[in-house]
């Protein structure tokens, strides 16, 4: 029996090699060989490989803390030297014993204790004190910086993004809702939740809505004023596709989040540039665990108002002993059958879920696909290696895909979260690329696929086959398909640039 196993895996091994191309043969050899090197010489590998996508990252996470400190000195804001964190000044000072912000350029210990208070760097858990407290406490040391940074932080983002050879991102941002908040508290809650949307919509979204887009406006117009885009001096952050998910806080009563989400909701099916809704926010908060069950239902009845707008939710974000067992057992299940998302961000706890196989092939036959977050994983929850489920998805044919969560708050990028599936989970050059493919026909951007077969690659529509994946010169019909599918678009992109990587490994 066991000789049978073992020529059945000869065989397997020898079918995927034969169907690999001879790049993408030279560039596993290469990856394998840096691999057994180290994981230096596999980031260095690494970071030029196209990755295509991001699609899990927070924007007030994914700035580094050295830009915040540089803002806080712009905004004329204070520290707090006692907690590490910014403080509004008391009229036309700082109060005592706070500092002024742009004191920390002369002052290097402030400078680095600022750093190391506003994320993960040189963090150590004590008794008290886990990774989790310490990545969510950040935002809060770091908030009241003025909006008109956000153009800013985006470019930063996509300028580290494009310095990877990525070219998409879904970035996950909080346009102002305060208006539709206020009025779901003066509302009250009421489960009859088709009055309450009708009253919401005429008292405050509608109007908020408006406010939202002029936000996002002036986003995109600083960023593209910041990078230059459109001039000769444009920045590599220009050739970016940026979209954004709005994201809604879900650690809050019922009638903020409701209204909250009902704005994303109206905000996502008139603004193109928001592609999606997300729930954010520790998943084991009082509030998070106890109001789980009706937030799915929000999002149920509200996709049956708004079918169009696309969802990718938080759930699974926990580890034994941060909740009690049955907190567990519910929530990527919940998210995927009552609230319909399409994608679910982290995932980590699927096999404590009741019925984890069944879950797991529910999944893969829905093609729900998992945003996986090796390193927030690893530092907010402590998991990793094999106690990352990451290899069980896989093993079901749920489709993943790599993403950075927040990447300046733990001082990494995607290029680290590809290193950490090559060194920590063993996958190889191919599993890499696919994983990238996944991100990229997965992405919640307009028109059809490239491919016939969803999670499957190879196989182009029959109006791009029989021609070079990603060519420069797709045929006449092709670029037709392309130039009215902005997904295919990408997709093809997509394999242009790994044609060209491929080509350029020695």
């Amino acid at each position: 029996m066991r000789s049978g196993l073992v020529l059945t895996a000869v065989v397997c091994l020898a079918m995927t090699a034969a169907a690999q191309t001879p790049g993408e043969l030279k560039a596993a050899r290469v990856l394998a060989a840096d691999v057994k090197q180290g994981p230096l010489a596999a980031h260095a590998f690494l970071a030029k490989m196209p990755k295509g996508s991001d699609l899990h990252v927070h924007l007030s996470g994914a700035v580094y803390a050295e830009t915040f400190l540089k803002n806080g000195a712009e905004d004329g804001l204070c520290i707090n030297t006692t907690a590490k964190a910014f403080a509004k000044k008391q009229g036309s000072e700082c109060a005592k014993g706070d500092v002024p912000a742009e004191s920390v350029f002369k002052n290097q210990a402030l400078y680095d204790a600022m750093i190391n208070s506003f994320s993960m760097r040189s963090f150590v858990p004590s008794s008290g004190w886990s990774g989790h407290d310490q990545f969510f406490a950040t935002f809060g040391k770091f908030g009241g910086l003025d909006k008109k940074h956000a153009g800013e932080w985006v470019d930063e983002v996509a300028s580290r993004a494009a310095g990877q050879n990525e070219q998409y991102l879904e970035i996950m941002h909080t346009p102002d809702f305060g208006p539709s908040a206020s009025l779901g508290y003066k509302l009250g809650w009421s489960d009859d939740l088709e009055a309450l949307r009708e009253k919401l919509l005429t008292g405050a979204v509608r109007e908020n809505v408006k406010s939202a887009i002029a936000e996002i406006d002036a986003v995109e117009a600083t960023r593209k004023s910041v990078a230059h885009c459109g001039t000769p001096q444009a920045a590599p952050a220009c050739t970016m596709t940026v979209r954004y998910i709005f994201q809604v806080l879900r650690a809050f009563p019922p009638q903020q989040v409701f209204a909250q989400t009902l704005l994303g909701f109206e905000l996502a099916s008139v603004d193109p540039r928001v592609v999606g809704i997300n729930y954010v926010q520790p998943e084991d908060t009082y509030m998070s665990m106890s109001e789980y069950d009706r937030q799915m239902k929000f999002l149920q009845f509200l996709k049956t108002k708004y079918p169009k707008v696309h969802l990718s939710l938080h759930a699974g974000e926990l580890a034994p002993g941060m909740v009690a067992p049955e907190g567990l057992k519910f929530h990527i299940r919940e998210a995927v059958e009552v609230a319909g998302a399409e994608r679910i961000g982290h995932g980590v706890d699927v096999m404590y879920e009741t019925d984890a196989d069944t879950l797991l092939k529910e999944m893969a036959e829905k093609h729900v696909m998992v945003e996986i977050n090796l390193t927030s994983n690893d530092g907010i929850l402590g998991i990793t290696g094999k106690n990352h489920p990451l290899a069980n998805y896989r093993a079901a044919k749920v489709p993943v895909s790599l993403s950075t969560d927040d990447e300046g708050v733990s001082r990494g990028n995607l290029t680290q979260e590809y290193t950490r599936a090559a060194m920590e989970q063993g996958l190889t050059y191919l599993e890499l690329k696919n994983m990238a493919r996944t991100g990229m026909e997965h992405n919640f951007l307009p028109g059809e696929d490239l491919w016939t077969q969803p999670d499957a690659w190879g196989k182009p529509r029959a109006v791009c086959a029989g021609q070079a994946l990603g060519g420069d010169r797709p045929t006449a019909k092709c670029t037709e398909f392309l130039k009215g599918s902005e997904k295919a678009a990408q997709q093809w992109e997509l394999e242009r640039r790994f044609r060209v990587f491929e080509a350029g490994v020695q």
